[in-house]
């Protein structure tokens, strides 16, 4: 049985390039375009990784941690735009195991 990985980010692109590579790699993929749509696929789907953008509308990335983290326990990264040292560290001491730079940030 492949690994479930849920991919959260507001740019359908992003979702569906991630996507494309992982399930390329064997991980069964599912996504979620906000915060909130994504605390219900990861109640759902229990996913065994979590790659986590910031900055969506409705709850954003700090705020989805916060909640996940309650009752979730799959492993985040933060895969954001964001490439302030200040929202790695509080990404971080909110429960996030990694902070990556997405590929749309390395394009501007």
């Amino acid at each position: 049985m492949s690994k479930t990985i849920l991919v959260v980010d507001d740019a359908e692109s992003l979702r569906t390039m991630v996507k494309s590579y992982l399930t390329q790699e064997g991980y069964r993929v599912v996504t979620a375009a906000n915060g909130r749509e994504a605390l219900f696929v990861a109640r759902q789907e229990r996913p065994d990784l979590i790659l986590l953008d910031l900055m969506m509308p409705e709850l954003g990335g700090f705020e989805f941690i916060t909640a996940h983290s309650r009752d979730g326990d799959a492993p985040v990264i933060i895969l954001t735009a964001k490439i302030e040292e200040s929202d790695k560290v509080l990404g971080l001491e909110l429960g996030a195991d990694d902070y990556l730079t997405s590929p749309s940030a390395c394009a501007n």
